[in-house]
């Protein structure tokens, strides 16, 4: 009888509760009846390993939270669980706390990379993507895990790739343009995983579309120019085959023969010229410091360049409004800008025609030079191209007048290396307009 109420004496302790004053009387009367002490002993021992087995409970919710030990001193019986507990307390903050720096660490570099990365279950639903991701695909931010693939990017190829992954379990590499993020082309690295319980796939876009334009630029250059060498080397090789087989003996053509090899010849000099300028501007190569450059000086410079070819087409160089302005630059590139659109506009000009340079300060630090002439214009199809190398309005008296179809390319791009921007203005049979914006001194 003794032994049942000390027990269930314990259990009360042990849920927290209160003895009943019935279970109390009931209890102080065995011990009267009883006459023992052995009794009052049992129940205290048992009172205090039900308080402290609270204890225990209470370290063992508060985990993994730093300094959760028992306030009340073990009873020599329970030392040995205490201590193992709080090891095992100490060893899962420790765990944790590496858990979290370590998921810490993941997320800042996901978060700092420039390539996009997106992880999918084996359902083929979001996992996670990054910042990088979200910006190439306008996805929302924070990941609405769970989400089907198909509904935060659709795009087949990225589904095709990570499907495959999946279901082979094997990394897959490929390179593909994706419309849904502005066209750009990317190199996909997809990988398998494992969670926690099946396996998943991560894939890595590395943005190339900079090296895809770089090389479809340089395979457009490429065939361009061939294609801009094959014509004179032709006409040479074909007009002095024709001398070789005996035209040197006719008096009535044979000048005129050496005078096509001649032009020609010219011609393929101003393309090597014009290619060797564009080389040095692409170049990495340090660039001198720029300099004052006086624009009344490098206007009366170009005009004296190209007035001869203006005089021969009978066109009137004009040198209109011109305040005294000292733009921040390169002389000798900044002059040699404005004699190729000086001598475009000559000679794309009309018989009688004009050519007007003015320049003059804007008002917010600036300065603006303007080439202008009454000329045959431009069709607005092609104003937004003209800039592009080998491009020509007009590719037939683009090369009677001998343009290579560089010069408006240099052109653009020493401006911007001098930190200035080219816009123009034209219309078709009425003239065009070429304008000049630089950083005054």
């Amino acid at each position: 009888m003794a032994a049942l109420l000390c027990l269930r004496l314990w259990r009360i302790q042990l849920t927290g509760g209160e003895p009943t004053g019935a279970l109390l009387g009931a209890v102080a009367a065995l011990a009267a009846a009883s006459a023992g002490a052995g009794f009052l002993i049992s129940y205290l021992v048992l009172n205090r390993w039900a308080r402290y087995a609270e204890e225990l409970r209470r370290v063992a919710e508060a985990l993994p939270a730093a300094g959760a030990k028992p306030r009340l001193a073990p009873p020599p019986e329970m030392a040995e669980l205490t201590d193992a507990i709080l090891r095992t307390a100490s060893q899962v903050k420790s765990t944790v706390e590496r858990a979290t720096l370590e998921s810490s660490r993941r997320e800042t570099i996901l978060a700092g990379m420039a390539e996009g990365v997106l992880a999918v279950d084996s359902k083929l639903s979001v996992v996670f993507y990054n910042e990088a991701f979200a910006r190439a695909f306008k996805a929302r931010l924070p990941v609405a895990e769970g989400r089907p693939l198909y509904e935060a990017v659709r795009e087949p190829a990225l589904h095709n790739i990570l499907e495959m992954v999946v279901r082979s379990g094997e990394s897959a590499r490929e390179q593909f343009q994706l419309p849904s993020a502005a066209g750009h082309w990317f190199e996909a690295h997809a990988l398998p995983f494992l969670d926690a319980r099946n396996r998943g796939a991560i894939v890595v876009l590395h943005d190339v579309s900079d090296i895809q334009r770089q090389e479809q630029a340089r395979k457009d250059f490429v065939a361009n120019v061939s294609h801009e060498l094959r014509t004179p080397l032709a006409a040479i090789r074909g007009y002095a085959e024709t001398l070789l087989d005996g035209a040197l003996d006719d008096g009535a053509n044979n000048r005129r023969f050496v005078e096509v090899i001649l032009a020609h010849a010219i011609r393929l000099n101003n393309i090597a010229s014009d290619l060797l300028v564009l080389s040095e501007l692409d170049s990495n190569a340090p660039a001198i410091p720029p300099d004052r450059v006086n624009m009344l000086e490098v206007i009366d410079s170009a005009t004296r360049t190209v007035e001869s070819s203006a005089a021969l087409r009978k066109v009137r160089l004009i040198q209109g409004r011109c305040e005294d302005c000292v733009v921040i630059g390169y002389r000798f590139r900044l002059e040699q800008a404005l004699v190729n659109l000086m001598d475009n506009a000559v000679k794309f000009n009309r018989p009688d025609g004009e050519v007007c340079v003015e320049c003059g300060f804007t008002g917010n630090g600036t300065v603006r030079l303007s080439v202008s002439d009454t000329g045959i214009g431009i069709p607005s199809e092609d104003l937004k191209r003209i800039f592009e190398r080998f491009y020509r309005v007009d590719k037939a008296r683009s090369r009677r007048v001998g343009g290579t179809g560089l010069g408006l390319s240099i052109v653009k791009q020493i401006i911007e290396r001098m930190g200035g921007s080219i816009s123009v203005e034209s219309q078709l049979g009425r003239g065009t307009r070429f304008t000049i914006v630089l950083q005054s001194f």
